[in-house]
């Protein structure tokens, strides 16, 4: 939610959240081929909706939703995005954005506000720094969503290739069978609270952990992730990867905060999804809503 009135108000500066592009900038023109001119070119000028916030040098995945000013989602097979080092600089990276359903086909429930997709792009940026980006989805009407992206020399989470930390996080054994202290999801997944983080970095197993809480997850881009996880593992039955769910707060009540396995994780936000190899490091991690399709791409791909 504050990431979002930010970018509102960034818009408000410019252009008025939800303004025409023709009448976007009243005092004065902006540069040509600047990512200022090519937001007031764009037709309907909007703030973008980030679903991830964590970025650091190097790889960088972003996803995103546009939301043009009657509050609707605009879902289109792709987006242009571009990333300029200020309002008045020239785009040096341009890149194609692809439209990802949110939870796994016929299955689950979409994020809050009836979002079903979101669209998901991939970076390299390898100075750190506060950016700009610019996405204009494909087709239809003209729209465009102007946000900020801050690059860090390191992420707020365990990085890839980092050491997992072995949390003692809770199973079906340690909570002696009672499954609403393991899980806010209807109906509960008990393939998910079988192995804590620990047992298995200690047998040298693979497993994927998903840090999310599907009662409290109330963002407009966080989605069913705890679903799209039981459905990937369900695709790697029997290849000796365990799938694990983790809740985020303290006796599942947000009023009681995050809980100690979130906290020696150092997560900054919710959801979180990370694959861990047999030799308790970190393959693969996704902030936000991810695609059933995403997920089991990255574990197929390390596993051969």
């Amino acid at each position: 939610m504050r990431r979002s009135v930010a970018l509102c108000s960034l818009a408000v500066a410019l252009a008025g959240c939800g303004s025409g592009g023709r009448h976007a900038s009243p005092l004065a023109r902006p540069a040509r081929g600047t990512i200022e001119a090519l937001w007031h070119a764009s037709g309907e000028n909007v703030g973008l909706v980030s679903g991830t916030s964590d970025y650091a040098t190097g790889p960088v995945r972003i996803s995103f939703l546009v939301v043009g000013r009657d509050a609707r989602p605009v879902f289109r097979p792709r987006a242009t995005l571009v990333v300029a080092r200020g309002l008045a600089a020239k785009p040096f990276l341009r890149a194609v954005a692809r439209l990802e359903p949110i939870g796994p086909p016929g299955a689950g429930e979409a994020a809050a506000g009836d979002v079903t997709s979101i669209f998901v792009v991939r970076l390299r940026i390898e100075t750190p720094g506060r950016y700009l980006v610019l996405a204009r989805p494909v087709g239809g009407r003209r729209i465009g969503a102007l946000g900020y992206l801050v690059v860090k020399a390191k992420s707020s989470s365990p990085g890839v290739g980092a050491r997992a930390f072995p949390s003692h996080t809770p199973t079906l054994a340690s909570a002696h069978g009672k499954v609403a202290r393991l899980t806010t999801r209807v109906p509960p997944d008990r393939d998910l609270l079988r192995y804590s983080v620990a047992q298995s970095i200690a047998a040298h197993r693979p497993f994927v952990v998903v840090f999310a809480t599907p009662k409290f997850c109330t963002s407009r881009t966080c989605g069913p992730v705890v679903d799209v996880v039981r459905s990937v593992g369900r695709r790697f039955r029997g290849r000796g990867i365990r799938f694990i769910h983790v809740e985020i707060y303290q006796d599942n009540d947000p009023a009681l905060g995050r809980n100690q396995w979130v906290k020696e994780w150092h997560l900054p936000t919710e959801p979180w999804i990370f694959f861990v190899g047999a030799d308790g490091r970190i393959k693969a991690k996704f902030e936000g809503a991810v695609s059933v399709a995403e997920l089991a791409a990255a574990v197929q791909s390390r596993l051969t």
